[in-house]
């Protein structure tokens, strides 16, 4: 484990948010609408705590876990079938080496100049785990994000029905009244960032692609269909199979971000070519 990924003003602002959040959901919208001495109260700060717990544990695999990098034993597989020559053999070859690296990556990696080397399946560097989105640890960011949609979202609504169980004077402006929407607003916009951010990735996984093959593919098949030629990404593989590659075979365990045993070296993938 790599400590000092914590020592990060972004993963501090997080956990110091995270904090925040749970207080005035539990101790304060939570307390003030139903009471957390009530049986009522008391189950939903439960299921609210667990969520949370959830959703922290998460965060921490996120940045604990290295999501991959390529190892420095690496070869690429040297068979070329469309070369005709030892020279068009060594020019395929120069186009799997790294620059910045100088050393082969498998298909999928790409370097990360954040952390200074190439990673597998990389998705996106993010500075709010001080750490890449990559092969080894993506499945965690995807429940990481699901977590905090439903605490997020669960929250929003534990605030709003304490406001509505107020009675409230609308001629007077108090600081309990302005704390509230104040509140209000920030854990609005959460909501709405991390479901669209959920979404986003839904959609990812369920083609089997990373946000970087995404942008590369809009380019694909935008140079394809001028040529008049139909594009697919070349390791989408079906809906089912491309979330069972993400998130595992076993749907029990889709929401446990540490049960990664289905998940490979990173150096090969699965192909629609093989699938056709």
């Amino acid at each position: 484990m790599e400590l000092k990924k914590f020592l990060s003003i972004h993963i501090l602002c997080v956990l110091i948010f995270v904090g925040f959040i749970y207080y005035v959901t539990i101790f304060i919208f939570l307390d003030g609408w139903l009471s957390l001495q009530s049986s009522v109260g008391s189950l939903h700060a439960l299921i609210f705590t667990l969520v949370a717990s959830l959703c922290v544990f998460s965060f921490f695999v996120c940045v604990l876990k290295d999501p991959g990098g390529v190892p420095s034993s690496y070869l690429p597989d040297v068979e070329d079938h469309e070369a005709s020559d030892q020279e068009s053999k060594r020019s395929g070859l120069l186009k799997k080496q790294c620059d910045k690296c100088s050393a082969y990556k498998p298909p999928r990696a790409h370097h990360c100049r954040v952390c200074r080397r190439c990673i597998l399946r990389m998705d996106h560097h993010c500075a709010w785990i001080n750490n890449c989105v990559g092969h080894r640890n993506y499945k965690a960011y995807v429940t990481l994000v699901f977590y905090a949609t439903i605490a997020s979202t669960y929250s929003l609504i534990i605030l709003i029905s304490s406001a509505l169980h107020k009675d409230w004077d609308f001629d007077e402006v108090t600081p309990i009244k302005l704390f509230y929407i104040a509140t209000g607003v920030v854990i609005i916009g959460l909501s709405l960032t991390l479901g669209t951010l959920l979404g986003w990735h839904i959609y990812l996984t369920i083609h089997n692609m990373t946000t970087i093959e995404y942008y590369e593919g809009k380019r694909a098949a935008w140079l394809a269909s001028k040529s008049g030629l139909n594009y697919r990404h070349l390791y989408d593989v079906g809906a089912c199979k491309n979330i069972s590659l993400v998130l595992g075979p076993n749907m029990l365990k889709w929401l446990c971000p540490t049960a990664v045993s289905h998940i490979k070296d990173g150096l090969s993938f699965p192909t629609s070519r093989e699938y056709s």
